[in-house]
């Protein structure tokens, strides 16, 4: 039997499966499937990973299955691996608004059920996963194993269920905000007279390094803005404009309209 399997070889999938490659996890414990036979062929080509034509083929061969699937497709994927779950394997999921009860009411109550929100960046390992299950249906072994997955992709950080929409918030849908900034910011710097490939460049190192100081110094981000603004320079004035033009309720009300989705879903 082999140790972890995928439904879904989309990018996220991908992402994860690369990401426990490089952690040393051997190709040969890993298995996946997919809709496409074309994907199929080129990840195999790209991993040394065998693949399996079917969701119930993956299933019902591993010990640990990743459901890599968008939420559309949960309950026709469900309902085709229920029956061959016959072994007690322990399920991943990554898809937003499916929660832990349903998986548990659409597979069977005594399914063990990891719950868990990463975001884009896991395909370059710099993930952040919010993770949750109860501890008390898993081994200390298996407890260990669900953590090695999620950090060779990133970072994870344990949560309570009912905080799984903030979640989305704060790292399954902000990249993009992220990604926002990052264009629009490029765009006033080619303004100014930068070269776009400067000007993304700069940018994007600029967001990376800032990252890593909130992370890294443990400093408020709010003590890490005041470093840069030097009374009556230059930072402190597009510090007032960016409050005068909305940029953190902005924000705000982004992450308002995420978290409403979450619930719709």
């Amino acid at each position: 039997m082999k140790n972890i399997g995928f439904i879904g070889m989309g990018n996220m999938g991908s992402g994860i499966l690369k990401g426990l490659l490089k952690h040393r996890f051997d190709p040969a414990a890993l298995l996946f499937t997919d809709v496409s036979p074309e994907r199929c062929e080129i990840v195999t080509a790209e991993t040394g990973v065998e693949s399996v034509s079917s969701n119930a083929a993956c299933a019902a061969a591993v010990s640990y299955l990743v459901l890599a699937i968008k939420p559309q497709y949960y309950e026709t994927v469900l309902e085709e691996i229920c029956q061959e779950l016959t072994h007690d394997p322990v399920i991943i999921s990554i898809a937003p608004g499916k929660t832990i009860a349903y998986l548990k009411e659409m597979l069977g109550h005594e399914r063990r059920i990891v719950r868990a929100m990463p975001n884009t960046p896991a395909l370059l390992g710099e993930g952040m996963t919010g993770v949750c299950f109860d501890p008390k249906e898993f081994s200390e072994e298996e407890r260990n194993l669900i953590a090695q997955f999620f950090q060779s992709f990133g970072r994870m950080e344990i949560v309570d269920e009912s905080l799984m929409d903030a979640v989305v918030c704060a790292s399954g849908s902000s990249p993009a905000y992220v990604y926002m900034m990052i264009e629009a910011l490029a765009d006033s710097a080619v303004k100014c007279g930068l070269s776009r490939n400067q000007a993304y460049k700069m940018v994007a190192q600029t967001v990376l390094g800032s990252a890593r100081m909130v992370l890294e110094t443990g400093m408020h981000p709010g003590e890490l803005k005041d470093m840069v603004c030097s009374p009556g320079g230059t930072t402190i004035a597009a510090v007032e404009a960016l409050e005068q033009w909305g940029f953190r309720n902005s924000l705000m009300k982004a992450t308002e309209a995420c978290f409403q989705r979450c619930k719709s879903i």
